[in-house]
């Protein structure tokens, strides 16, 4: 659920002009395979040295770790997958996303907050699936170059309103090339209230039944502070810093184990990519609830199964040393020769 945002003049909810900011060479996309593809596609949900791609195994804890689980209640909550079957098969709980069709048209959107979001065009269309609730967030994948967007590009927005008319509204909305590392303006919020990408970081049912899920995973809290941390963009949070910043990230302790009677190896495979690549908070809600694709093949038990882990067993990592520059989501690898210098050993 998003957060306050900065009350914007009249007269901004207009579509306006974003100038294009200069990449340096760490924005510029990787050379480098991805660890992680988007089903369907070829495109890479970005690369492989990107920050949400990375383990965080070997990182510190971070020293406010114990205050933010406080907030959060971690000591009287377990974790709670907010995605699943809902009873009515045809909707499932979840966040759905489309890969574009050849020949989609595209179409302006005009948004709520038009100067922190990505002016368009965006594939949006009467078949484009958009979150049931009130986010009502639209992500659509084209993997294909076009006149108006370059190959593998993801476009996201939030409280999506569609209108065939061509009047089509959101509040936000944002663009990212899949392939590159570059980050959202400083400031700028997405489709996210962490001004972060949400497909990217989504329990996905196809990489959960290959048996691995090689990234971290998007999740909420009730309270959030004033403020954020790399690789998130934007805070929609309170003056309380007891309460974790958008973007702060979290690992499920290694020593953490469930019987594979009560936990099937799609809960196994969700539980190593907890304590591999961890969490990230990424949007106000309720405490400790992480976020998956809308898909009819999930199973009640496969599901269930995850709401015996206890937020307990997590801790804040410090992951400020796998930063190369504040503007890009590029970070350090561990075992380079940079990340041995810069990031403390846990050992």
């Amino acid at each position: 659920m998003r957060g306050s945002f900065p009350v914007l003049a009249a007269g901004l909810v207009a579509l306006l002009v974003v100038t294009p900011l200069s990449a340096s060479a760490a924005d510029r996309p990787s050379l480098r395979a991805s660890g992680t593809t988007i089903p369907g596609t070829n495109c890479p949900a970005f690369p492989a040295d990107n920050v949400w791609n990375t383990p965080i195994t070997g990182l510190p804890s971070n020293p406010e770790s114990a205050t933010w689980l406080a907030a959060m209640d971690a000591s009287t909550t377990s974790l709670h997958p907010d995605y699943g079957p809902s009873g009515d098969p045809a909707a499932p709980y979840g966040i759905p996303w489309d890969i574009v069709p050849t020949n989609t048209p595209f179409t302006h959107v005009r948004f709520q907050y038009a100067s922190e979001s990505y002016r368009g065009p965006y594939p949006l269309s009467a078949s484009t699936p958009i979150e049931g609730g009130s986010d009502r967030h639209a992500l659509m994948v084209d993997p294909r170059r076009s006149a108006t967007s370059s190959a593998c590009t993801l476009f996201e927005t939030w409280e999506t309103q569609f209108h065939p008319d061509g009047r089509s509204t959101a509040g936000s909305g944002a663009e990212w090339n899949l392939r590159s590392n570059a980050l959202r303006p400083a400031g700028w919020t997405s489709a996210d209230a962490a001004g972060l990408p949400i497909l990217p970081g989504l329990v996905n049912f196809d990489e959960v039944a290959s048996g691995a899920m090689d990234h971290a995973i998007r999740f909420t809290a009730q309270c959030t502070d004033q403020s954020y941390l790399w690789p998130a963009r934007h805070e929609a949070g309170q003056s309380d810093p007891s309460c974790p910043p958008m973007g702060a990230r979290f690992r499920l302790s290694a020593s953490f184990t469930l019987p594979a009677s009560e936990c099937s190896r799609f809960c196994q495979t969700v539980l190593t990519t907890m304590k591999t690549y961890g969490l990230i908070l990424a949007d106000n809600g309720s405490n400790w609830y992480f976020q998956g694709t809308a898909d009819r093949r999930w199973t009640y038990s496969e599901v269930d199964q995850l709401k015996s882990i206890p937020a307990s067993q997590f801790v804040a990592v410090d992951e400020s040393c796998l930063m190369v520059t504040v503007n890009s989501g590029l970070a350090l690898q561990p075992g380079s020769a940079a990340y041995n210098q810069k990031c403390p050993s846990t050992s």
